[in-house]
């Protein structure tokens, strides 16, 4: 005991994680208790971790090792995402960067190879990342979304839907990226700022109504002219169509009413372009318009643009239409805008809506539940609003609503070849979709792979085993939490409950825990694709896992963006040494604490009379224990409940800030110097020890769940077990 060395070294922290690992009590099999379930929202495999992902593992590990300790049957389970566009998209840049080749040069076989040892080790180096961190995560359960199992509840998924009318296959106009080309969801859609003009003109010199509009060369596109049906400047128009002589090609334009049309912006009226803007087609089902498709997946003016584009790149295409405006004094004028681009996420290519035939799932259609008439929207709506899902924090719940009572029917298919490839096969006009490919020769498989939202929005229960009926899927489902970023309510958790409501008839989860983001000092976001993650495994190897978790967490309230400080890593670094030296005082002089003796009649947790104990000394008389060192424990007990409260309301941020303060400023600047004249004096040296050991414990239970490296390698200098074990306080 008197050789405990001065500093504590976070060096032997990859030491402590193999004995928790060894001792198999990240299984929930060798618990007992109350089932208590996180599913870890699995990172995209395109790589490895940053700072972002170290504060949500820190969260998930503190409620996991809380219930843990609580004494429920604990599982966290983790695994990663195949992420098919951003694992698509980051092979074909290393690709063409190292070999000068795409995908289309090596082929869909080769190229899937590639992606599939680009995977295996980029998955290796986040389980590497996440042991580092701490993640206490049930490595045998480890699952991955295009794993076999997986793969098969996919299948499965897409083959209900299918039966049931609620994925259908039609042309629609989509978001497209002509970089990666494939369709992309509207959630996937960055809007992005830029400066560009409005431009004021008319079809030609008789046509009777100016419109204005930021993308001239998509109006060789144009079939009708939009006006609120209230709106008395253009009511006299209504109905009547007009053939006009516009850049190079005839267009018949109808003058249409719809109410969505607003007539104080512009000049009223809008160019209804339906092949190339998703609310002008809207508007042409309504109008029962023809859409005229002028653009094509590279961007480029096809024929039907007429001679003047035909061949153009649209930008181009633009400035050749603004000067034929100009030329035929059609211009009314140009104002300088901020226009709103919209972009593909993953490439930064510029959005172009097309119309393509692609799956989608119908969010709207209805169909029998218990007897009753619903929609996947219905569900979704259902499962918030009756409190069978609880969002925190609760302003998100609006949030929530408010997008699905704005969702279109999703576009999941993505014409990517790593993926999961769509359950459907043809021969001539006859469509075949099951689980598994037809057993007679003739039939080809559909070309598309499926958005990889659609596989992780299995998540909570295709890792517990769904679509086979096993014990894990009843024991542990619905789960407890979910704990992902603000940033995927409707990429993930939205179409989780759209899953999991309509093949289980369950919510996925009772606790939606959003936090915020962690940005960098200049607040902006961190960014894998973009090389400015920083890896957490350096920050620890520079100040230890312990000081990055508090750090990440502390001042961090639910759904709040934070920034990135590495001085405030520093600062925690020293309070994991403040721990070691105060349990280091206490533990050398306690050692020759031995007075057999029945338990204290405190209370458990203000005392050691856990199911652990003290370890190998039996306990003091109760009498041992004077009346000043009573009511330090009985202090400590307020605490003990406080946090207990924080952490049942999910605030880690207060729960982390409240012990640190109480064990360096209260513990170790009083107590412990208080105590030291006691410990000097026999008459008060049993009860200042007792006090001490006490103390100390019942904070290292208390701290272990936010800094759980420094508090079992203190446990382990007097304890044969556990402290990732022991009963909470």
């Amino acid at each position: 005991m008197q050789n405990i060395p001065k500093h504590y070294n976070q060096a032997g922290e990859p030491n402590v994680y193999k004995l928790w690992e060894s001792s198999g009590y990240f299984n929930p099999d060798n618990l007992e208790g109350e089932p208590f379930t996180i599913m870890m929202p699995p990172p995209n495999a395109t790589g490895t971790l940053h700072i972002g992902h170290a504060f949500e593992t820190s969260i998930q590990d503190i409620l996991t090792r809380y219930h843990r300790m609580k004494g429920d049957k604990t599982l966290w389970l983790p695994g990663t995402d195949h992420a098919a566009i951003a694992t698509n998209t980051k092979v074909e840049k290393i690709l063409i960067k190292e070999e000068g080749k795409n995908r289309h040069d090596i082929g869909r076989e080769a190229f899937v190879k590639k992606v599939e040892e680009f995977v295996d080790a980029s998955r290796g180096t986040i389980q590497k990342q996440l042991r580092t961190i701490g993640a206490s995560a049930d490595w045998s359960r480890e699952a991955f979304t295009f794993d076999e199992p997986r793969n098969l509840a996919v299948r499965t998924a897409f083959k209900k839907m299918y039966d049931e009318g609620l994925i259908y296959r039609g042309t629609r106009v989509i978001n497209w990226d002509p970089k990666g080309q494939t369709s992309v969801s509207d959630d996937e859609v960055v809007h992005k700022t830029e400066k560009g003009q409005l431009y004021t003109f008319k079809y030609s010199k008789d046509f009777p109504i100016a419109i204005a509009t930021t993308r001239p060369e998509t109006k060789v596109g144009d079939v009708a002219v939009a006006v609120n049906p209230k709106d008395k400047r253009y009511k006299k128009f209504i109905g009547k169509e007009y053939e006009v002589e516009f850049a190079g090609t005839k267009l018949n334009i109808k003058i249409v009413a719809d109410d969505t049309v607003d007539p104080e912006f512009g000049t009223g009226a809008v160019g209804v372009t339906p092949a190339h803007s998703i609310t002008d087609y809207e508007i042409a089902l309504r109008q029962n318009l023809k859409p005229v498709q002028v653009i094509n997946e590279y961007a480029r003016m096809i024929e039907a643009a007429g001679a003047l584009v035909a061949g153009k790149k649209t930008k181009e295409a633009r400035e050749i239409i603004v000067s034929w405006l100009k030329e035929n004094g059609l211009l009314e004028k140009t104002e300088d805008i901020d226009m709103n681009i919209a972009t593909a996420e993953r490439s930064s290519g510029v959005i172009e809506p097309l119309p393509k035939l692609q799956w989608f799932v119908d969010v709207n259609k209805e169909f029998e539940r218990n007897g009753k008439k619903t929609s996947l929207k219905q569900l979704m709506h259902n499962a918030v609003r009756s409190g069978g899902v609880k969002i925190l924090p609760e302003r998100f719940e609006k949030v929530y609503f408010n997008w699905i009572d704005n969702l279109r029917d999703w576009n999941i298919s993505r014409q990517l070849w790593y993926g999961h490839r769509i359950p459907v096969w043809y021969k001539g006009t006859t469509i075949y979709c099951d689980i598994e490919p037809p057993k007679e020769d003739g039939w080809t498989q559909d070309e598309d792979t499926l958005d990889t939202w659609f596989s992780s929005a299995l998540w909570t229960f295709s890792t517990l085993g769904w679509p086979k009926e096993i014990q894990d899927l009843k024991t542990f489902h619905p789960t407890s939490v979910m704990a992902p970023g603000y940033e995927i309510l409707f990429f993930w958790v939205a179409r989780m409950i759209l899953m999991s409501t309509f093949l289980l008839g369950e919510v996925p989860f009772q606790v939606v825990y959003l936090h915020g983001m962690v940005r960098n000092i200049e607040g902006k976001k961190f960014s894998k694709s973009q090389g400015t993650g920083i890896d957490p495994v350096e920050v620890i190897q520079k100040y230890g896992a312990d000081a990055l978790r508090m750090a990440l967490v502390v001042g961090v309230g639910p759904g709040n963006d934070s920034k990135y400080d590495e001085m405030k890593v520093k600062g925690y670094r020293n309070f994991a040494n403040k721990i070691w030296n105060a349990a280091r005082f206490v533990l050398q002089n306690t050692e020759d604490y031995n007075s057999p003796q029945p338990p204290l009649k405190l209370r458990e947790t203000s005392s050691l009379t856990s199911r652990r104990g003290l370890g190998k000394k039996a306990q003091p008389k109760a009498g041992a224990l004077l009346p000043a060192d009573k009511k330090i424990l009985e202090e400590l007990d307020s605490l003990v409940k406080s946090i207990t409260k924080q952490l049942e309301k999910f605030d880690f941020a207060h729960a982390a800030e409240d012990l640190y303060h109480y064990f360096w400023h209260t513990f170790a600047d009083k107590i412990i110097e208080e105590s030291k004249s006691k410990l000097a004096d026999e008459k008060t040296r049993a009860s200042a020890q007792l006090m001490l050991k006490t103390a100390l414990e019942t904070q290292l239970k208390l701290l272990h769940p936010f800094m759980p490296f420094v508090t079992e390698t203190v446990w382990q200098l007097t304890h044969e077990d556990l402290l990732m074990i022991q009963k909470w306080p």
